[in-house]
């Protein structure tokens, strides 16, 4: 297929439909996407109303956004708070709640807060106002840690001594081993991340099988591309033959993009990282190494953070880990909407609450998770 309208073919998606309605006979299977995109992709085109009732979807931490924990919230507004620093980040953090705040809530005090589109827009500003500590919050997966590393490389060259780097980042192969050594957690196959595996390439992803025995699929993220992931997961299923499989040929390679690597390898080395709704997983956060250690923000300033009482009423935590959906929070469409979440799923433009609130009130599958 050369062309994005065959990749929304409906009739294609009704028979790819029709193809794991027979592979699974009722069979109940349930797969989980890794990926934000993917959740809104599913939402968008009614995907589980395709899907035969055996088969459930449900989504995981793959939402960089939603995934950045309270005390990582905490912490980019107490640098926030320091005089002389402009903290700049994505446009889709700032409404993120904190345990007491958020950045929005921030810069409307009169913080220095700006958004940027890249690392290297924040790393311009740096440039353009010499007289300020500009921190770029690092949030995101393996798929743009690459751009974060490149800016920290570009400040070193050119020798900007005001450039600096929180480092959020992580990464989405611990967070999957983390999952499925979850005893609440019941996944037969996953929906890979086509993103962040452009970087990684299909063998990260080996072990999942390997270990565990769960059915991999990466796939693209158009509705044939989706319906073509499941159907390769259910026969995976089905047959007992577990493997991951690249239904993202057009784009994943089998080791990814071994430049991207590079740059991460040079720049970041893996720590262990607090997820929301995992708790710590080792080795799934990256951190600054020694040898740029003068673009840590964290080496350059220390801060304190208050410890405040969490909102235990937001289950944002156990949409996460796929143990419950947006139907089961006391407060989703009511307290918390998009124009006022009150957790980072309802914050996230690829957030699973954000999904189901634009999305999935009218939808059959959203009706039956009701009942």
């Amino acid at each position: 297929m050369k062309y994005i309208d065959e990749y929304r073919d409906s009739k294609l998606c009704e028979k790819l439909a029709s193809q794991i309605a027979k592979i699974a006979k009722g069979k109940y299977i349930t797969l989980m996407e890794v990926c934000g995109t993917h959740t809104m992709s599913i939402a968008r085109y009614g995907i589980k109303n395709l899907l035969p009732p055996n088969i459930q979807l449900l989504s995981g931490p793959g939402c960089p956004v939603c995934v950045t924990a309270d005390a990582d919230i905490d912490k980019a507004i107490a640098y926030a708070e320091k005089e002389n620093i402009i903290l700049t980040t994505f446009g889709d953090m700032m409404k993120v709640p904190g345990t007491f705040s958020s950045l929005s809530t921030e810069k409307s005090k009169g913080r220095e807060i700006k958004v940027v589109y890249s690392a290297a827009d924040a790393l311009q500003l740096a440039i353009s106002n010499p007289e300020k500590i500009v921190v770029f919050l690092g949030v995101g997966f393996e798929t743009t840690i690459p751009t974060v590393a490149v800016s920290i490389l570009d400040a070193k060259m050119n020798g900007i001594k005001n450039y600096y780097v929180l480092s959020m980042h992580k990464l989405i192969p611990p967070a999957l081993r983390a999952l499925l050594d979850d005893k609440e957690v019941c996944v037969d196959g996953f929906i890979l991340p086509g993103h962040v595996s452009t970087i990684i390439g299909v063998e990260a992803y080996k072990v999942i099988p390997e270990e565990y025995g769960v059915a991999c699929a990466i796939t693209g993220f158009e509705p044939v591309d989706i319906l073509q992931g499941i159907l390769l997961l259910v026969k995976q299923i089905v047959y007992g033959k577990p493997r991951v499989e690249n239904q993202y040929r057009r784009v994943v390679k089998e080791h990814g993009n071994p430049k991207a690597q590079r740059l991460i390898e040079e720049v970041f080395e893996p720590t262990d990282c607090e997820w929301r709704g995992l708790g710590v997983i080792p080795r799934s956060g990256l951190k600054i190494k020694d040898k740029y250690s003068d673009f840590d923000i964290e080496k350059k300033i220390k801060i304190k953070i208050q410890k405040r009482k969490k909102n235990t009423r937001c289950i944002c935590g156990e949409i996460l880990r796929g143990v419950k959906t947006p139907l089961d929070c006391t407060l989703f469409g009511k307290r918390c909407t998009p124009e006022n979440p009150v957790g980072p799923c309802m914050v996230s433009s690829e957030g699973t609450c954000a999904a189901y609130y634009k999305y999935g009130f009218n939808s059959r599958a959203m009706q039956e998770e009701k009942l």
